[in-house]
């Protein structure tokens, strides 16, 4: 039997959740932050383009929840046990945050990838879910992608190749 392979995009401020033999992809991190969560057991994954850390920034109104750690994860994780996944058997794999900018002010305000990983970090604290491998900070921008299948996470940098973790 062959199997039919699709690759599902994430766009910025997005999310998705994908079913091995599928992968999942999401380009233009730079301060931003990619958070993948994985049940590796049932081959599920779900990918989030995270902008910004609290969603508490937003104006009030309509907010985009796959723009903010905070909102995002706990949107995903929900998806994702909706999909089959099991609570317990979650774990992360993290990429993104960088610096993108150098500012003389110093001011934290303008640490937006820095700020970003702490969030991400902070939220799967919270639900409990062990970040497995990351690739954060520096200052270029970052492509992943995911395959629930083998749990790896490729990761193409700007100006430095391609990795896996």
């Amino acid at each position: 039997m062959i199997e039919c392979k699709e690759v599902i995009k994430v766009g910025i401020a997005d999310l998705n959740i994908v079913k091995a033999p599928h992968t999942i992809r999401t380009s233009g991190l730079g301060s931003c932050v990619g958070v993948v969560i994985y049940d590796q057991q049932r081959e599920i994954a779900g990918l989030a383009h995270i902008m910004l850390p609290d969603s508490t920034l937003a104006k009030a109104g309509n907010i985009n929840i796959a723009k903010y750690a905070d909102t995002a994860i706990k949107d995903l994780v929900a998806k994702l046990i909706a999909n089959g996944a099991k609570a317990y058997s979650l774990k992360a794999k993290i990429a993104g945050g960088a610096q993108m900018f150098q500012f003389s002010s110093g001011s934290d305000i303008m640490r937006i990838g820095p700020r970003n990983v702490e969030a991400v970090k902070s939220a799967l604290s919270a639900f409990k879910i062990s970040i497995i491998a990351e690739d954060v900070g520096g200052n270029n921008g970052r492509t992943i992608e995911f395959d629930p299948r083998t749990c790896i996470l490729s990761i193409r940098t700007v100006n430095k190749g391609v990795q896996e973790i």
